[in-house]
């Protein structure tokens, strides 16, 4: 992928659901490789949906989406796999598996890229440690709060260093010095090279960290630049 190329474009993306009406409507923007965005909006917004279509569990019912260079449309079904190794997602769901253990529930995507164990052990005992839960690294999730299972979703979604990091209310299950703690996690991952965008309701957390704002309302989408957010505050 050409480094100026952007991560993520959309122009012109309309969404629905079977014959419903357009949840997203004439989306279009592009992602520069390193940025952070926001994407805030009202229950019902659409934001879910545009995620969806950003980590390929959705495709458009109109318009054009390029991930990482590659027209979505145009990419085969065995392709995909490789693009999505490279999108880490925290869901609403958390959707861990409630057999596994936190370790081997964060261990997954590592597992996958085939390192091996005990450099997996290493690097997910540190960052299970770093989001407050070296004391449960063997619980399994059933055991475990929702704030809980939550960080380790997060954890999981991270410890890949992905190139594109794609978070659904990420902080819903947490109180707010943990929300700012994980937040600052995000942005540590964000200087490193991944390009992030944070779903979230919380504006008090999105006013305490200086990146762009999509905002969504009933299915389009606006940009608020943090230097107009900064010059207004």
């Amino acid at each position: 992928m050409d480094q100026t190329e952007p991560v993520v474009r959309f122009e012109n993306v309309g969404m629905r659901y079977g014959m419903g009406p357009e949840v997203l409507c004439d989306v279009s923007f592009a992602l520069p490789a390193g940025s952070f965005h926001f994407l805030t909006g009202a229950s019902g917004a659409g934001k879910s949906s545009l995620l969806k279509l950003m980590y390929l569990a959705q495709r458009p019912s109109r318009g054009l989406i390029t991930l990482f260079g590659r027209d979505i449309a145009t990419t085969s079904r065995r392709e995909l796999p490789a693009l999505r190794r490279r999108i880490g997602v925290v869901f609403q769901d958390f959707r861990l598996i409630d057999h596994l253990s936190a370790l081997d529930n964060v261990a997954l995507p590592l597992r996958v890229a085939g390192a091996k164990d005990e450099q997996v052990r290493e690097h997910v005992a540190e960052l299970l440690a770093w989001v407050g839960l070296a004391d449960h690294i063997d619980a399994t999730p059933p055991v475990l709060s929702g704030g809980q299972q939550q960080r380790i979703a997060i954890a999981r979604a991270v410890i890949n260093r992905p190139a594109l990091l794609l978070a659904d209310e990420p902080t819903g299950n947490v109180d707010n010095d943990l929300a700012v703690r994980l937040l600052y996690l995000f942005d540590e991952l964000n200087k490193l090279g991944t390009t992030v965008v944070v779903a979230t309701h919380n504006e008090s957390l999105v006013k305490r960290f200086d990146h762009e704002i999509l905002h969504l309302e009933g299915g389009e989408l606006t940009r608020v630049p943090a230097s107009r957010r900064t010059a207004a505050s």
